[in-house]
């Protein structure tokens, strides 16, 4: 089973930086952002319509590079869980958390017995098809997988303490959008509600040894992140990125007066 450097990293008190994928479907997607520099990629399900096999696809090409592959579920159920995970994903990332038990439930339907209940298939794309001993599997798996609980909501914030205090839980994650969206100030992200409840996410983390995670949009907002103490950060994602790069450029080539 192979090392998950990223929950090594954060784990350890340092930080990770990588992206999020939501667009380009592609065999050499992966392969970019590892060549970029990014250390982790999440494969979004929950907003982009992407099927299991496209899933499939993204986390076999990206295993050949040293980037970690997640997966962003659509739900907290244990088909999504057990599948991307057999698929090769090294951690899973949960939307909308907003209690101790769906904390739990990601938990349990992610490690193998005695931790969890995720069914045992070996020689299969997780483990490289390779052979080996089955209990050392099992152990690596269960120490290795990287599990990220999305805070969102107003009820996630109420419960955030709970659900920081799971075993298992490795990663409280802002949805900033829809969190500014349930606290009733959509966008609003320097509102004194939203920054109250960044506060008590960061506090949660700290008493519960957690890492905070965020999505940077931009340069100076990741840097600014990171001075809050949000230890692992998205930086953008494919579709943003791509746009914006090709928005400067057309930008800067109109504007360019020949002499």
């Amino acid at each position: 089973m192979r090392p998950n450097h990223v929950k090594t990293k954060v784990q350890s008190g340092g930080r990770s930086i990588g992206t999020f994928m939501f667009e380009f479907n592609t065999t050499g997607i992966g392969r970019l952002a590892a060549q970029a520099g990014a250390e982790f990629a999440i494969f979004d399900m929950e907003h982009t319509g992407w099927s299991i096999e496209t899933i499939r696809m993204l986390i076999a090409t990206t295993r050949a590079t040293e980037m970690v592959p997640l997966v962003r579920l659509p739900a907290t159920e244990y088909q999504f869980v057990s599948r991307v995970l057999d698929m090769g994903a090294m951690g899973i990332m949960i939307p909308m958390c907003e209690s101790a038990d769906q904390a739990r439930t990601l938990v349990e339907s992610a490690k193998y017995p005695p931790v969890g209940r995720r069914g045992a298939a070996f020689t299969i794309a997780h483990d490289d098809y390779t052979g080996g001993d089955i209990v050392e599997k099992i152990r690596t798996a269960n120490s290795e997988t990287l599990l990220l609980a999305q805070i969102e909501t107003a009820a996630g914030i109420r419960n955030v303490d709970e659900i920081a205090a799971v075993e298992g839980i490795d990663v409280l994650w802002i949805g900033h959008f829809d969190l500014s969206n349930s606290l009733g100030i959509p966008g609003q992200f320097d509102h004194s509600l939203f920054q109250d409840a960044l506060a008590r996410v960061l506090e949660a983390c700290r008493r519960h040894h957690k890492v905070p995670g965020f999505l940077a949009g931009d340069i100076t907002a990741g840097k600014r992140l990171l001075d809050q103490g949000f230890r692992m950060l998205a930086y953008g994602g494919d579709l943003w990125l791509y746009q914006a790069a090709v928005r400067e450029g057309v930008e800067a080539l109109q504007q360019h007066r020949c002499e």
